[in-house]
């Protein structure tokens, strides 16, 4: 059947969405608001300005996803524009800025320090938690060759990760960098581009596999549980095992790193050059006090390295999470970046030094939904209303709060006091607010605070002692309501 035979939807089968778009909520909208100004705050501080450019670019400016001329949709979401230029959606922050400078041309005074946050759009197959649309946020500096602005970068994304939460021991940031890598390439006389993109896939699956299983990738080959068999890389055993040596030269100091990787290297002038390039960054890092347990140098980092010029960075979150089906993950890579001197070229023709980082806001705003930091009662306060024909009462209550700066809504349904109730319960509410026949003939009212009432009526038993006990819940005068409510609204912060 053709698309022109296919019926078309109707009613509710209308109600549908394409795949790797997704919708948010509150607590996902609010965390991810919040990454953002955290964010972009440590970057102010460290004396970034913000730059917006717009969602689109001309297909042909972005570059790394530049559409065939028969297929404009490679990659990006792409429209022709009404003079036959073909526009798409940016696929990631960076691009535009390249875009940006070399359009700026000279007026742009360098350094340029810039960072931005926004969504950005890939046209790409969808799956567990790969989106097409999702948030960025981004800090770069263009025309600064020293490697010390690729050490203030990384200093700054994990003082960035320390600001929004995340505890000693919890993320790492692994540095290393392409030089380094190509003088052992070089050494293993691994020459062509097909062994060179095998050697470094292999060292990608090093977490995953172990030595021995990177080891028969890097030599004949290996076959995997279920029988599929991998090409290897070829090497001999003694290449086998300096490659080895190599991507497992990680000591617990930066330091002892380096000095392991004076011996693994070899004498290649790609080699060496790596080496200092290593060795300046760990000295800026000093300088910057970033802790050895945030930043550590890994020779084992490969992702990126096709795109980047020069030293390269992931960030990952270490903390573990216990899913729906009681299995512990680990969320992985939530950032990272490095040193893309050639990006600006495309315009110019000229090198021009650049380093950058980048948090994936909606990774990380997802990891810390699965490991229950957005769970906090932050909705709206709820103002029970017991009288439908006239809600007055609760509608002075709601705004009493309101003008006092704290987030409150009267029950606007028609329902009785269990469904209202259990209204607050899904708004996340940190409590609600009642008040009866009794309490306005006391000039009071009666305030029930969720989250207390909730730890303590696990420690009861009965029905009965429930009815009787009555947790979390107190009468205060109505002229005390706004300070009660806040006392609880600032304890679950």
């Amino acid at each position: 059947m053709s698309d022109k035979d296919t019926p078309p939807l109707t009613g509710k089968d209308l109600a549908r969405k394409p795949r790797g778009f997704p919708d948010k909520r509150e607590s996902l909208i609010h965390a991810q608001a919040g990454l953002v100004e955290t964010i972009t705050g440590v970057y102010r501080q460290w004396g970034f300005e913000a730059l917006e450019t717009s969602a689109f670019e001309y297909a042909d400016a972005l570059g790394k996803f530049l559409p065939d001329d028969d297929r404009p949709n490679a990659g990006v979401f792409a429209i022709q524009d009404d003079d036959e230029q073909w526009m798409s959606l940016r696929y990631d922050l960076t691009a535009p800025l390249a875009r940006f400078v070399a359009e700026a041309g000279q007026s742009l005074g360098k350094p340029f320090r810039r960072y931005a946050a926004g969504p950005v759009w890939r046209n790409e197959k969808p799956g567990p938690g790969r989106f097409r649309e999702f948030w960025q946020c981004d800090a770069d500096t263009i025309g600064a060759p020293g490697y010390h602005a690729d050490a203030e970068m990384i200093a700054m994304g994990a003082e960035a990760l320390r600001a929004v939460g995340m505890a000693p021991g919890e993320f790492v940031i692994r540095v290393n960098t392409r030089r380094l890598l190509n003088g052992v390439l070089d050494g293993v006389g691994a020459t062509s581009a097909d062994t060179r993109l095998a050697i470094l896939r292999a060292l990608d699956k090093l977490d995953r596999l172990g030595a021995e299983g990177v080891a028969d990738l890097l030599g004949a080959g290996r076959m995997d549980e279920s029988g599929d068999y991998t090409k290897g890389a070829g090497l001999g055993a003694s290449e086998v095992t300096r490659v080895l040596a190599f991507a497992q030269a990680g000591a617990d100091t930066r330091a002892e790193t380096l000095a392991n990787l004076v011996k693994a290297t070899g004498d290649t002038e790609e080699g060496k050059a790596g080496l200092v390039e290593l060795e300046a960054i760990a000295k800026a890092l000093e300088a910057l006090g970033a802790p050895e347990g945030d930043v550590v140098i890994d020779p084992s980092v490969v992702r990126g390295l096709e795109y980047y010029t020069g030293p390269v960075y992931e960030a990952e979150l270490l903390r573990e999470v216990t899913g729906e089906d009681g299995k512990t993950y680990r969320i992985g890579s939530i950032g990272g970046g490095g040193r893309y001197d050639d990006l600006v070229a495309r315009f110019t023709g000229e090198t021009v030094p650049a380093t950058g980082f980048s948090i994936g806001i909606s990774r990380l705003a997802a990891a810390m939904q699965i490991m229950g930091e957005t769970e906090k009662l932050d909705g709206p306060v709820v103002v029970l209303n017991f009288d439908k024909e006239d809600p007055t009462s609760a509608l002075q209550l709601a705004t009493e709060l309101r003008r006092a700066g704290i987030r409150a809504e009267a029950y606007m349904g028609a329902s009785g006091m269990r469904p209202q109730m259990k209204y607050a319960d899904r708004r996340s509410s940190p409590a609600v607010v009642m008040v009866g026949e009794d309490e306005l003939a006391k000039g009071t009212v009666t305030i029930k605070d969720l989250e207390m009432g909730a730890l303590k009526a696990k420690a009861i038993k009965s029905n009965e002692e429930y009815r009787e006990a009555r947790p979390g819940q107190f009468e205060v005068p109505r002229a005390e309501m706004v300070e009660a409510i806040r006392k609880i609204t600032e304890a679950q912060k």
